[in-house]
């Protein structure tokens, strides 16, 4: 990675209800990697973005259901999903929302660039539609019972009207070259499904429904009796804020975190949009599989949800990033119990990293030593460095954690409550104590709050103990 600059996002969230862990997965990782290549790269050349995708059936529905304007329901979802996301810890640089104006405009005229370059043209469909995925689909996609595969309990519609259609398949050749470019897809199994899909044949797909059957939209620049198709407009939040803070130039890695859902979109849809505006493409675009819960996939339509802050009002913020990172879906599906996040909590945490840490500071005040600080830590080229370049976070976190057990294993080894030579024992504290300071730092992506309250209690040369950081769970 030779770029000055790197924009990280994450998908912005449906407003037909508030957002859950399932959903808030993907903006802890953006967030690491935001804080990873902060550190990396300097704070004003990191951009992180997240939000809300606001327009479309389902956000209308939802608001109707509860006797509100499409506005009122919006506005209400939207504060409540920032509030989610700000109980994570997520340092994002802006909380985008589609209705925002200055993304009205720029959907608008992107889409004006890409009907001025002869790729969005009128025509009828005929077909089937699924309101939850706000996405057409095709027979193959539903199961025997003709239900969405992701939405089950909602019932397909079947829809006829007239819309403007963007010539997706006019750009095939170019997405198979850009899928089967090195680095553009991750992981590899998810780059090998798009080419599938590529494969099996792109067509045309209709990006404006008519305002008799949808008025919640941003109104099309060529057809005022058209709204925008909901992807089309959502998809372009990322250019609306990357081209007005300088992120959208050859010198920024753009890199887009998404859920396998709706990867199609991000990895073929909308690098066809970009190339038909005459906008240069993401970087990469990384897939993560999804979080279920007890066997069952989250979902709001179900109602098997659990908020962000329902977990960190019981294990502390840290603690719910930390699980997450390090046994999230980075791969493939996870089944998330509380049951494992409190054993992981008990044996990783309060018995590991902060047993370690209230170990060495006890020592090291009750030695009445003095630490001076060394040269500032260099952790860049660490191993968990690799793994993060790697889109590894719980490979990182593993090699950490190995390194805090190396770390015990030198207090067992050692005995340095039982070292009378005050020479050696400085020697042996020294070594233990500049491993927390180095550790501390490492952790700073994953587990900010926890780590640089460690770097605080070990900055001065005098170390003082203070009270546990992982208070254990019964």
């Amino acid at each position: 990675m030779n770029k000055k600059k790197i924009l990280i996002t994450t998908a912005i969230d449906y407003t037909n209800d508030v957002i859950h862990i399932g959903q808030a997965y993907e903006k802890m990782l953006a967030d690491c990697y935001a804080r990873y290549y902060r550190a990396k790269l300097g704070a004003n050349n990191v951009k992180l973005i997240t939000g809300t995708d606001e327009h479309g059936t389902s956000n209308e529905k939802a608001a109707k259901a509860r006797n509100l304007t499409p506005l009122e329901h919006v506005n209400d979802v939207s504060k409540k999903d920032q509030l989610e996301i700000d109980e994570l810890n997520i340092s994002y640089d802006r909380f985008i929302r589609t209705t925002d104006e200055d993304h009205v405009k720029t959907a608008s005229a992107v889409f004006q660039k890409a009907y001025d370059n002869g790729d969005i043209y009128k025509s009828s469909y005929e077909g089937l539609y699924c309101e939850g995925c706000e996405a057409y689909k095709t027979l193959t996609e539903l199961n025997e019972q003709g239900q969405c595969l992701l939405h089950p309990t909602r019932k397909i519609q079947k829809i006829q009207e007239e819309n403007y259609f963007f010539k997706w398949t006019k750009y095939s050749d170019f997405l198979k070259g850009l899928v089967q470019s090195e680095g553009f897809v991750f992981p590899e199994g998810k780059r090998k499904e798009m080419l599938a899909f590529i494969e099996n044949g792109i067509r045309d797909i209709p990006v404006t429904r008519p305002k008799y059957k949808l008025g919640w939209g941003i109104t099309t620049p060529i057809d005022v009796e058209q709204v925008i198709y909901v992807w089309f407009d959502a998809l372009i939040n990322y250019y609306t804020f990357g081209s007005q803070n300088g992120f959208w130039d050859e010198d920024t890695q753009i890199i887009h975190f998404v859920g396998k859902d709706i990867s199609r979109w991000h990895v073929l849809l909308w690098p066809a949009m970009l190339k038909s505006a005459g906008i240069r493409v993401p970087d990469v675009v990384y897939i993560h599989g999804f979080l279920t819960l007890s066997g069952e996939k989250i979902s709001k339509s179900r109602g098997n949800v659990i908020k962000p802050q329902e977990l960190v009002s019981e294990f502390g913020v840290d603690a719910v990033r930390y699980y997450f990172l390090k046994y999230g879906p980075i791969l493939e599906d996870v089944d998330f119990t509380l049951a494992h996040l409190k054993e992981v909590y008990n044996s990783e945490l309060a018995n590991g990293l902060g047993n370690t840490v209230t170990r060495i500071a006890r020592l090291a005040e009750k030695s009445d030593l003095y630490f001076p600080l060394e040269a500032e830590v260099d952790y860049l080229d660490d191993g968990p460095s690799k793994c993060l370049d790697d889109f590894r976070p719980d490979l990182a976190l593993q090699s950490i954690w190995a390194r805090l057990a190396e770390l015990d294993k030198h207090i067992n080894d050692n005995h340095p409550w039982t070292i009378t030579d005050q020479t050696k024992l400085k020697s042996v504290l020294t070594f233990e104590v500049n491993e927390i300071r180095t550790v501390a730092k490492v952790l700073e992506p994953y587990i900010p709050k926890i780590a640089q309250k460690i770097t605080k209690q070990f900055s001065k040369s005098k170390i003082v103990f203070e009270e546990g950081l992982f208070p254990r769970i019964k």
